[in-house]
């Protein structure tokens, strides 16, 4: 297994609070499957605010930031039906992402939240 790029984010839960009261920033930042989940859990703001370092740190991992092509409402992040957490690219982002590495890759993520802070851990290898 070789070591594409790892990337890790750290988010303060009460700045995306007030972000996500923007809808237009909303759907921007998140697909529609993000926003349903978040919508349907006790604390939303945690959910949107894990998501967000998610994309952030998949995008440190990538090497490009949020830059060139790639959209944070195309990076999806999901669960498993055991609630390990995954990353699903699309669209313009998807061929972005595997022009840029050429070969069959692994997105591992992992995250955490406590009241006031969310982070992401991604790592990309192939």
């Amino acid at each position: 297994m070789k070591l594409f790029g790892i990337g890790t984010d750290i988010v303060k839960v009460s700045r995306v609070k007030k972000s996500i009261k923007n809808q237009l920033l909303i759907t921007r930042l998140f697909s529609k499957e993000e926003i349903l989940k978040c919508k349907k859990v006790k604390n939303i703001s945690n959910c949107f605010a894990k998501r967000f370092a998610a994309k952030e740190a998949f995008s440190k991992a990538l090497g490009t930031g949020i830059s060139k092509g790639i959209k944070f409402n195309e990076i999806i992040i999901l669960n498993e039906k055991n609630g390990k957490p995954f990353i699903k690219l699309i669209k313009n982002t998807k061929k972005i992402v595997n022009n840029k590495i050429k070969k069959k890759f692994k997105i591992s993520l992992s995250l955490s939240d406590e009241e006031n802070y969310a982070v992401a851990f991604v790592t990309i290898s192939s």
